[in-house]
């Protein structure tokens, strides 16, 4: 990975998990690597779905690009919407293995930092952005508890330590299955690469330029 010179963006995806030969978080990533984006470089880098190394991975690309912006992307099967992430909680439960038969139950993240973080990105603007141009998208309020939390709580107490850069921003993005993974599953929510591609330039740039976020509702009762 060389260094752009000016502002530097991050963006993270992770490889293919389980059966599947892809990952949209990482396809979405990589098709703006090199992209300029309101005077920063976008950099993409991908991350092993494993515990531990994942972090590792993030860690190494944060001190090499030393971004102004850092979002994580992974994929929510099941998920019509492009949904920014609220917060991060320091817990590690995983329901299944990860790519390395990992399978921490109720450890946390990271030993004696907070119980969670939010996101520092302008959720709610980048929400009514992409869906004025007519990419279905939502706030969401839990990243779960498998490697995607585990990767945005490591970013977000990462930038809380203050080893970013002076006011980086950063946060994640849950995306929704490509089209041909849910052509595997009858009935499975998706959305096409090109279109997601589009939904990510955007918050970026958003995430960039808007300094004070929306104040609208995007609670849930349960």
């Amino acid at each position: 990975m060389t260094k752009s010179s000016g502002p530097r963006i991050l963006v993270t995806g992770f490889e293919p998990f389980e059966q599947d030969s892809v990952n949209p978080s990482w396809e979405v990533a990589r098709a703006l690597h090199g992209e300029v984006i309101a005077g920063a470089t976008v950099h993409a880098v991908q991350l092993p779905c494993v515990f531990g190394a994942a972090i590792e991975r993030l860690h190494g690309a944060l001190r090499q690009v030393r971004p102004v912006l850092a979002i994580s992307l992974g994929m929510a099967g099941g998920r019509a919407d492009f949904t920014p992430e609220r917060v991060a909680i320091n817990i590690d439960d995983a329901r299944i293995p990860d790519n390395a038969g990992g399978q921490p139950v109720d450890t946390p993240v990271v030993q004696g930092a907070p119980a969670a973080y939010f996101s520092t990105l302008p959720i709610k603007a980048v929400v009514s952005g992409l869906r004025a141009q007519g990419i279905p998208a939502s706030v969401s309020n839990t990243a779960g508890t498998f490697v995607c939390n585990h990767v945005f709580f490591a970013l977000m107490h990462w930038l809380a330590q203050g080893h970013g850069e002076a006011g980086a921003r950063g946060g994640f993005i849950h995306v929704p299955a490509l089209p041909e993974q849910a052509a595997r599953h009858p009935g499975m929510a998706s959305m096409a690469l090109a279109t997601q591609v589009a939904a990510l330039r955007e918050t970026l740039r958003t995430s960039l330029t808007v300094v004070q976020d929306l104040k609208e509702t995007a609670g849930q009762l349960h």
